[in-house]
């Protein structure tokens, strides 16, 4: 789906609400809340002398990518997954900030425990937006589904002094693009029988699941609206797209989407990677920076209580030529030595000599962390897994850095952040 928050403002502006006022919001239990550049917000709100100064956060060195951008940087053109570089060249002006994901989880965990306070059907989409069904809660709050939305907005700036916009909607599809096209701190509603009315009017790119290409795919026929691609006989559709984005499309396009909240989603893979700011041949180095990649992804998965069976490992050549390498493990593991032999394993017998530009660990087949664990010939009386528990605890308390693996005690090699950052 295209960026809703892109998509033309005046065609829907009528299903704002304002103050106490709204559309009718009757039959429309779905909520998409989705936090205002939520990394460059919370950065904002922890250094109030940025509040009238163009904020991009993400990598700060010349490989780095933006992360989030305030709405003043926007105005410059500076958009997220934008290379940091670039950014630079367009808001010359603008503060850039390191990403802070250890900050940003922890509000997001707060926001979510918001969510969850108003009903348990709440599927996170990523740590800055998520669905809600409030079908179940509208009794036991006294509250229509947008009167919902405008107490979950109120709550979030007053426990965390951050903005969101909420869509409110019949379905998921709806909810998302209504929240989109409210940005930032708005409030809209699409009535359940003003569906059409909203939808068919907006170009194409509206509908989740049109790319660049589609869209010109759809452009070539003469389809450039919604209200096109609902009225365009299914066969034909077929022939432009393809059988199965035909009939996604086109079921979207009159309005039906029969998703339902998803609270339960499994994570499916944890993980890390670095990206260099000057390429590397070292492989005693690019062992290191494993080690130190095994290290935060282990961790990860014993602060969620997981453990994963296999072990991959991710390595992008200078000429951005990008390889993934896997072993399965006997048990599943959420020990750092187990991953980082595993992991080193893979470098050493399975990837070929070069210039790396960037590398990265991530661990998959997730299970609850009650599945067993490998046992060690070495390892120390309590075992491996004790300790880097131990190490856990200390770190909580007193930083990262306050317990650490000899070998990493040195500083590492250039790189364009923390970690490369997920766009929001």
């Amino acid at each position: 789906m295209g960026r809703s928050a892109d998509l033309p403002r005046g065609l829907v502006d009528r299903f704002l609400a304002r103050g106490d006022r709204w559309p009718d919001d009757t039959g429309c239990p779905m909520l998409h809340v989705d936090m205002d550049a939520f990394y460059a917000s919370v950065e904002i709100r922890d250094r109030p002398e940025l509040v009238d100064r163009p904020v991009v956060v993400g990598g700060t060195a010349h490989r780095g990518v933006v992360a989030s951008a305030n709405y003043l940087a926007r105005e410059f053109g500076v958009r997220s997954a934008m290379p940091t570089a670039h950014a630079r060249r367009l808001a010359p002006h603008a503060v850039f900030v390191p990403p802070n994901f250890t900050r940003y989880q922890e509000v997001s965990r707060g926001v979510m425990a918001i969510f969850r306070d108003i009903t348990p059907l709440v599927e996170p989409l990523s740590l800055d937006e998520a669905f809600l069904d409030v079908s179940g809660a509208l009794r036991r709050l006294r509250l229509t589904p947008a009167g919902v939305a405008r107490s979950v907005r109120e709550q979030v700036e007053a426990a965390f002094g951050i903005t969101c916009s909420v869509g409110v909607a019949p379905t998921k599809f709806l909810a998302k693009l209504a929240s989109g096209m409210c940005k930032p701190d708005g409030l809209m509603v699409v009535p359940r029988s003003e569906v059409l009315t909203f939808l068919h009017p907006l170009p194409v790119s509206a509908l989740w699941g049109v790319g660049k290409r589609t869209a010109e795919q759809l452009a070539r026929v003469g389809l450039e609206t919604v209200a096109d691609v609902a009225a365009t006989p299914l066969p034909r559709l077929r022939r432009v797209l393809g059988v199965a984005l035909a009939e996604h499309l086109h079921a979207l396009a009159q309005g039906h989407d029969d998703r339902p909240v998803v609270p339960s989603t499994r994570e499916k893979s944890i993980g890390a990677e670095e990206t260099f700011e000057v390429d590397h041949f070292d492989r005693e180095l690019l062992k290191r920076e494993l080690l130190r990649l095994s290290e935060r992804s282990a961790a990860s998965l014993r602060a969620r209580g997981l453990r994963g069976r296999t072990v991959s490992i991710k390595v992008r050549f200078a000429d951005f030529t990008t390889i993934t390498r896997s072993k399965t493990l006997r048990v599943a593991t959420d020990v750092t030595q187990e991953v980082y032999q595993t992991a080193a394993a893979l470098l050493a017998e399975q990837v070929p000599a070069g210039a790396v530009r960037l590398i990265g660990v991530r661990i998959e087949q997730l299970v609850e962390g009650d599945g067993g664990e490998q046992l060690m010939f070495d390892a120390p009386e309590r075992g491996w897994r004790e300790a880097e528990q131990a190490a856990d605890q200390a770190r909580s308390r007193f930083g990262r850095a306050a317990v650490r693996p000899a070998s990493l005690l040195t500083g590492g090699p250039a790189r364009s952040g923390e970690r490369a950052p997920r766009p929001e």
